[in-house]
């Protein structure tokens, strides 16, 4: 395995960073700052793209991925001044859609349409109305994805991508394969050679056009907000049809030759339909009781690439055949707290920053991984299984000491720049909160001590505590919580 060392030529600041506290655990307080510094150093400068500096992925110096960078500018929300999250997006919007040469390649520029959630999720830090205006206005890249997205034809090639394209629609979902799917040695479809509708596929894009649609209602753009409203209530209505599995309360990809039947492989790829909020009620309560009552995908070590008890599952971890992957983690954990689960989803959020701790600590060299082994504390083997996935993989991996550590284990749920709001959950009496932390044009501290909390902010804003808003003002405010 090649493995290519980056170094950004200035030294990463702490100080451009949030500063979790958390007496309790120091060590999670270690490895967020080592994420944060690996991330750093993947920041690239380099001639001939459209944005840069950007954000690497750590894998190829000259190759780019829509899958990897969608998800690290999840976490870039929280340094969004200093880190190119969403700005990197530009390597992939302007080659694509506004033909402008790139000395970069997509490797599969049929991988998961994750635009319009990122924007979305970073639109929520920042407040940047303009950018948000010239995505849906000016230069419309998101609903030109989108339709990208549709238009694709199995074997085509496209310019600036790498290889060949497997993506497909088709009138009742899309055909695809593993690899572009991001999932690549996946078992799903197995038992059909492959000829499934993939299930994530029409998802995603419902996720799309989900955040389309409120993007696009932030700036008031109600032409654009119905029509993806209804896109996404159509695809919606296609996989609650034919997707759902109600005998087993799951999601599964469907069979081309016959759409009325299941390729029953159970992986995380079956929370994506919960994420872009197409699942009723009773259809995610029903999929999150039969994930914990079976440990489906694990339990101290969650949400593993596929079910255990699937034939296919390694405990080595096989790439995508048990490893326990970062990104189908966290949109899972997101995917939970669509439909408040929420308890479940910190649990499995805590227990996998647990596992990545571990494994940082016990295994040598200590680093943070692009998968890690789903039943024991070190890093998941390649495909072949003839070695271990990829080192300093930050890269997606930050999410889980970044953006998991932030949201699921300090409980900060929400932060909105739109409605001038921070929404936390407080949990335990030890001293714990966040310094530094940036939205819009607010700056402030939080942090909390035996229910009894101090914030300091330069700006008024609302914070909601456990359900009970609470009016701050400029300076220092404190708050007694009564519980």
């Amino acid at each position: 395995m090649t493995r290519h060392t980056y170094k950004n030529p200035l030294e990463f600041n702490p100080s451009n960073v949030p500063e979790p506290v958390f007496d309790d655990h120091l060590e999670y307080i270690e490895l967020y700052y080592i994420a944060w510094k690996q991330a750093w150093d993947h920041v690239i400068e380099k001639e001939g793209v459209p944005c840069s500096p950007y954000l690497d992925e750590g894998f190829s110096p000259t190759t780019i991925w829509i899958w990897d960078t969608a998800f690290m500018a999840l976490f870039c929300r929280y340094a969004y001044k200093t880190f190119p999250g969403v700005e990197s997006f530009d390597n992939f919007y302007k080659p694509l859609h506004d033909q402008i040469p790139s000395t970069q390649h997509m490797q599969h520029p049929d991988n998961p349409p994750l635009f319009a959630w990122a924007e979305y999720c970073n639109f929520m830090h920042t407040g940047d109305v303009e950018r948000i205006t010239s995505l849906l206005k000016d230069k419309q890249y998101l609903q030109k994805h989108f339709d990208f997205f549709n238009d694709l034809k199995q074997g085509s090639k496209v310019e600036f991508g790498k290889v060949p394209v497997a993506l497909e629609k088709h009138s009742h979902g899309f055909m695809w394969n593993g690899c572009s799917s991001g999932m690549d040695n996946t078992p799903r479809g197995r038992d059909h050679h492959d000829e499934i509708y993939w299930l994530d596929a029409l998802a995603q894009q419902a996720l799309s056009a989900l955040y389309i649609s409120r993007l696009a209602e932030a700036i008031g753009d109600v032409e654009t907000a119905l029509l993806y409203k209804d896109k996404h209530a159509d695809m919606a209505n296609l996989l609650n049809s034919y997707y759902w599995d109600d005998e087993d309360g799951f999601y599964y990809d469907i069979l081309i030759d016959d759409i009325n039947k299941h390729s029953k492989v159970k992986t995380p790829a079956s929370f994506w339909p919960m994420l872009a909020e197409v699942a009723t009620p009773e259809q995610a309560k029903r999929m999150v009781e039969s994930v914990q009552e079976q440990h489906m995908f694990g339990d101290q070590i969650p949400w593993t690439s596929v079910s255990v008890d699937d034939p296919a599952f390694a405990p080595t971890g096989q790439y995508w055949r048990g490893s326990v992957w970062v990104p189908t983690a966290y949109m899972a954990v997101k995917a939970l707290e669509k439909y408040n689960f929420q308890a479940f989803a910190d649990d499995t959020a805590e227990n996998l920053l647990k596992h990545v701790y571990a494994t940082y600590k016990n295994y040598s060299p200590h680093t943070i991984w692009e998968a890690y082994s789903p039943v024991s504390a070190e890093p998941a083997t390649t495909a072949g299984d003839k070695g271990v996935c990829r080192p300093d993989f930050c890269g997606w991996s930050a999410l889980v000491p970044i953006s998991m550590l932030i949201e699921n284990v300090l409980g900060f749920t929400e932060v909105n720049a739109l409605e001038n709001k921070i929404v936390w959950r407080i949990k335990r009496t030890s001293r714990h909160g966040i310094k530094n932390l940036c939205f819009g044009d607010v700056e402030t501290d939080l942090v909390a001590h035996n229910w009894h909390v101090e914030v300091k902010t330069n700006k008024p804003y609302t914070l909601n505590i456990n359900g009970k808003n609470h009016k701050l003002v400029a300076g220092v405010n404190n708050l007694d919580i009564n519980l």
